[in-house]
């Protein structure tokens, strides 16, 4: 199915009336079409469902091996005993949690998925013109916002204009009359337009996305899960099951009460996909790396060379220091950044390393 543009009065005349007395170069016309499969075996909409399940369990089997052959033993934050005498939940029971909740997310998934509108390409050169006509707007405002300064624009302009020619033009509020498209008298976005406002669709646009998701779901997930251990029936009827595991490991980080998996991870997820506008594709990219970031919190090593422990400091062991009875009280946040523990003062002040040592010598006076 193909889906022409028109060139409606509203599409394409709107963003490119004259301004100031000067035309704005035309936009390009597009057609519409459906967007393919990524892969031929599995389409986009599988995909989504299945790639955060796959990821969550083999980056858990990757450090359950490692736990197993005890390969780094001096990275691990407790030792394997430590595993078995503190933990409440065997390992059993913590897959089988896991499974249902990932049940519960796969169908949640599905039924977000089909509420999204069917996705086309075909446009992408009329967004890029878009936004290459912002840029010449903003140009064309320049001048004036000088103005406000004191300063004169033109003066300026040409006193530059043989040295760095782009910033000449942009002080001359984006004038150039040797742009000209090769149609007379019609005018045309200048290169450096063109190739800022691809990179501003294909790599501002969509990074700025996925930061706005990590905001929205880290904010989600610290304010309910500090809810969950202020509140005491909340905390003993669902979040005291994640508590369990007093020593992390990889794949007891879904291991929840299917309500509180469903609102913490599940919920705050599709919420950040749906207000941040995210392709399906976008999506996916998006859960299965908080996946992948939600195992790694939970592996139970410290590995110095491990990149998603080195691009925050909420890592394996500052989460590690939650989920002992010293620290159940801080570090609330989850799975990305910290900035909510330092804005609202619960972050753990102390050093881990020293209570784990004092519980050391306690232990061993016994």
């Amino acid at each position: 199915m193909v889906v022409k543009n028109h060139s409606s009065p509203v599409m394409a005349a709107s963003p490119n009336q004259s301004l100031y007395g000067a035309p704005l170069p035309p936009l390009p016309s597009y057609s519409l079409e459906p967007t393919g499969d990524v892969f031929e075996s599995i389409s986009d909409f599988w995909l989504s469902l299945v790639l955060p399940v796959v990821v969550y369990w083999v980056a858990s089997l990757f450090f359950h091996v490692i736990d197993v052959l005890d390969l780094f033993p001096q990275y691990r934050l407790h030792t394997p005993e430590e595993i078995v005498r503190r933990n409440h939940a065997g390992r059993f029971e913590v897959a089988r949690d896991v499974i249902v909740q990932q049940l519960i997310q796969v169908a949640t998934g599905a039924a977000l998925a089909l509420t999204e509108p069917a996705e086309m390409r075909g446009k992408a050169e009329y967004d890029v013109a878009v936004w290459a006509t912002r840029l010449r707007l903003a140009q064309r405002a320049l001048p004036a916002l000088l103005r406000l300064l004191g300063l004169n624009a033109a003066a300026i302009s040409k006193s530059v204009s043989a040295s760095h020619p782009l910033l000449a033009r942009a002080l001359a509020g984006g004038q150039a009359p040797t742009l000209a498209a090769p149609h007379a008298g019609v005018p045309a976005f200048a290169p450096w337009e063109l190739s800022v406002a691809s990179v501003i669709y294909h790599v501002a646009v969509p990074a700025l996305q996925f930061f706005a998701a990590v905001f929205i779901l880290d904010t989600w997930q610290y304010f309910l899960h500090r809810l969950m251990h202020m509140n005491r029936w909340l905390y003993t009827t669902f979040h005291s099951r994640h508590h369990r595991l007093y020593v992390p490991y990889a794949y007891g980080a879904l291991y929840n009460h299917p309500f509180e998996g469903f609102l913490l991870d599940t919920l705050g997820a599709g919420i950040a996909f749906k207000l941040t506008g995210m392709t399906l594709r976008q999506g996916t990219c998006f859960f299965a790396f908080s996946t992948l970031k939600t195992v790694d919190d939970h592996c139970g090593y410290a590995f110095p060379w491990d990149p998603l422990q080195l691009m925050t400091s909420n890592n394996a062991a500052y989460h590690d220091i939650h989920h002992q009875t010293w620290g159940i009280k801080t570090n609330f946040s989850q799975p990305f950044f910290t900035f909510w523990d330092s804005l609202l003062n619960t972050k753990y002040k102390g050093r881990r390393v020293d209570r784990l040592a004092d519980k050391k010598r306690t232990e061993e006076t016994k």
